[in-house]
């Protein structure tokens, strides 16, 4: 049994490297948007239901074999699942390189169908082969040592969820900084045939053991009525769960910040909660403990529902926290927020499926299946249909309702005695969503716009406005975004006929290149971003209805892949920080790749750096080094980030005379708006005055490896800080 649970643990470890890796692949080909998101991690999860559901089946067909058999077919399922370490990550970029060699210009509909069609094609059997692998290790048990077997599933729960959290804190805060995602999916599939291994090794002393139906099975296949609601619970916690997840990304983020090691701690704490309710659980049902028909469900479904609550308390924003991010402190509010809820439900999960199936593989697998079914439907759910119409708040309290509900009216007689549980939790319930606030609630006069992506904040006064999504700050109203447009029009041979900017953000940068008298398209990630344009430009609602104007709702890389126009120049300036997740696809080797076939002949890049420690800085200069054979370097206007100009012809070296010059009127006018210099020339000398050699940033830190969709540098930063510290390039004044 022992040698089981170290199998799951490191089978745990294994699944959960794969999906943060697998994810981050398809994102990188497919694009960094919701929907594709969705369709990866509703992928992963319809092949864990799928392989339980007929891992369950193939056990009852094959139910009277002896326990080697099952145990070495358990073997051969994780050298399978070790095999998908070496296959999947090429295969998805594969097909994304078919999606690119055919040059399809289709629309986002048909370019979903098409990548969910391959996504699918590639993950979903060895999905399902990890789906499969709880049913026949149970199978196993149930042969070899049957009077473990009516605990099996929890006992194998346990230990797989203790690896997923070691796996997710293991992959997020070591395996992919010191070795890139290649290397790190190398390591899961060595575990995997570590397993099997252990597996071949154990089937030998298995004995001759049946693996027939033990009696807790039979009693548990004609269960009383009561337990006719344990499915439809299972699948309820299981949509709620999920869903759940997306609503604390949002309102956990402005206290946790924008970057991997958010997600990762976030994550962490709620396998970490939901295996310590697990392992109570294993304990309360042990010989002497009772049985897990003993153990009453209903109350922690009520309990489950009121702590799905918790979370508007721990991320009231009125409660004290450090004014600039922290980590940890920031974990602590997820802790207690999210905790107990995954707790109850670390209990309540194993003791269901241990309930209704007694130890029956095939009842097992088909318990499983119907949760992993409910963790499919929440995320689609909550951030496509509730989010955006009721906000964080309301979506919460409606995912707790039916969790609520099962524990009361389930039951075949309410009695009084037994509503004081519930009437106490529901008086509870209604003090938090009475006397919590919500993180919006701190921009009482803001303009709020929610989507399927993100919750979007306007804020301020002047030019002290604010844009933030899901929390966190996004840009100024600064001349140096002004500067990211003109900078590289003044520097064209010839008069600029196209503009492309990546990114929305306030606006400024469209907006300048737009008083250019040219067409201009932006391209934004988040749907509500564009619509607060007016808030921080005057003149913003009526440039978007300008002619000249093309707003596109789309990953940058995306859509760089699939338009077949090209640019005189195009302007990057990625969400801050630069550490934020997933912001390398937008700094990496592979993104400048794409991007070379959209610039013009002697096109330019204006690609904008906000500052980043110098190892950071090294590895995206070389990255740039490596694309471009001509780049130009310059310090802002304001002292803090940089300027990167990036053509395959020499950039001209003018005068900020002659780049003044060279400004249409409304450009000039609009170069102007904001200052800090009172004419074009002394702007523009206010930037070329502070060039600097590109290799000065990559002499910096000599050893960096280059920025690569592999090695996200810039990402994945922890370790290589605390053991070194780290030293800054000129940033922005508040760090």
């Amino acid at each position: 049994m022992n040698v089981f649970f170290l199998c799951f643990f490191l089978s745990g470890f294994c699944s959960l490297v794969y999906q943060v890796i697998w994810l981050r692949v398809a994102m990188a080909g497919f694009g960094v948007t919701t929907p594709l998101v969705s369709i990866v991690l509703s992928v992963f999860m319809a092949g864990l239901a799928l392989g339980s559901w007929a891992g369950g089946r193939l056990v009852h067909r094959y139910d009277t074999k002896p326990a080697a058999f099952f145990i070495r077919l358990y073997g051969a399922l994780e050298l399978t699942i070790g095999v998908s370490g070496v296959v999947v990550a090429p295969l998805l970029r594969h097909g994304h390189a078919l999606l690119g060699v055919q040059q399809v210009s289709w629309g986002s509909s048909s370019f979903y169908l098409a990548s969910a069609a391959w996504i699918a094609l590639v993950m979903l059997p060895f999905c399902a082969v990890m789906g499969a692998t709880f049913p026949v290790a149970m199978a196993g048990i149930r042969a070899a040592y049957e009077g473990e077997s009516a605990r099996s599933f929890s006992y194998l729960y346990v230990a797989n969820v203790l690896g997923a959290m070691t796996g997710t804190i293991g992959s997020a805060f070591v395996m992919i900084e010191t070795m890139g995602f290649s290397r790190s999916l190398l390591v899961a599939a060595a575990a995997n045939a570590l397993i099997a291994t252990l597996a071949f090794a154990l089937s030998r002393s298995a004995g001759s053991g049946r693996s027939s139906l033990p009696q807790a099975a039979a009693a548990a296949s004609a269960g009383p009525a009561a337990d006719k609601a344990i499915l439809p619970l299972l699948a309820t916690t299981g949509l709620a769960s999920l869903a759940m997840e997306v609503v604390w990304t949002r309102q956990y983020l402005p206290f946790l910040g924008p970057v991997v090691y958010s997600f990762a701690a976030m994550l962490a704490i709620y396998l970490a909660a939901t295996a310590i309710g697990s392992r109570l659980y294993r304990r309360r049902s042990k010989p002497g403990g009772g049985p897990a028909s003993a153990l009453a469900w209903r109350p922690l479904a009520v309990l489950a529902g009121s702590f799905a609550l918790l979370p508007l308390l721990t991320a009231d924003p009125r409660i004290p926290s450090p004014e600039d991010t922290d980590l940890l402190l920031g974990a602590l509010r997820v802790a207690l927020g999210i905790g107990p809820f995954c707790g109850v439900l670390g209990f309540l999960t194993p003791m269901l499926v241990d309930r209704w199936s007694g130890g029956d593989p095939d009842r097992a697998g088909r318990a499983y299946a119907v949760n992993a079914i409910g963790c499919i439907l929440g995320p689609l759910v909550a951030g496509f249909v509730l989010l955006p119409a009721l906000g964080e708040r309301w979506t919460l309290i409606l995912l707790a309702l039916p969790v609520f509900g099962f524990g009361v009216f389930s039951a075949p007689t309410v009695k009084l005695a037994r509503l004081k549980l519930p009437i106490a939790a529901l008086a509870g319930g209604v003090l938090l969503i009475v006397f919590t606030r919500d993180f919006e609630t701190l921009y009482p006069r803001a303009w709020i716009r929610r989507d399927y992506t993100a919750t979007v904040i306007a804020d301020g006064e002047g030019m002290d406005k604010i844009l933030l999504t899901n929390g966190t700050g996004m840009t100024l109203l600064t001349p140096i975004t002004k500067m990211m447009a003109h900078l590289p029009l003044t520097s064209l041979d010839a008069p600029p006929r196209r503009a492309l900017v990546l990114c929305f953000g306030m606006g400024t940068s469209f907006r300048a290149a737009l008083s250019w008298g040219i067409p201009v398209t932006v391209v934004d990630l988040v749907p509500s971003v564009p619509k607060v344009f007016g808030f921080f430009h005057a003149d913003g609602e009526q440039l978007l209805r300008s002619p000249r104007a093309t707003v596109v709702i789309d990953d940058d890389r995306r859509y760089l892949e699939r338009t077949r126009d090209t640019y005189d120049v195009i302007v990057v300036d990625p969400p801050p920080p630069v550490a934020a997740a997933g912001s390398s696809l937008l700094y990496s080797t592979e993104f400048y790749r794409v991007l070379a076939r959209r610039l013009s002949a002697g096109g330019i890049l204006q690609q904008w750096l906000p500052g980043a420690d110098f190892t950071t800085g090294s590895a995206f200069a070389q990255a740039l080094c490596n694309s471009f054979p001509y780049v130009r370097t310059f310090r802002s206007i304001e002292g803090w980030g940089f300027h990167f100009l990036c053509s395959f012809k020499p950039l001209p070296r003018r005068s900020a005379a002659e780049m003044a010059s060279r400004l249409p009127p409304a450009a000039l006018k609009d170069l102007l708006e904001w200052g800090p210099r009172s004419t074009a020339e002394a702007q523009f000398r206010g930037v070329l005055d502070q060039e600097l050699p590109l290799q000065q940033l990559i002499d910096r830190e000599p050893g960096a490896p280059t920025l690569t969709d592999d090695r996200p540098v810039n990402e994945y930063y922890l370790l290589r800080h605390a053991l070194h510290g780290a030293q800054y390039l000129p940033d922005n004044p508040q760090q």
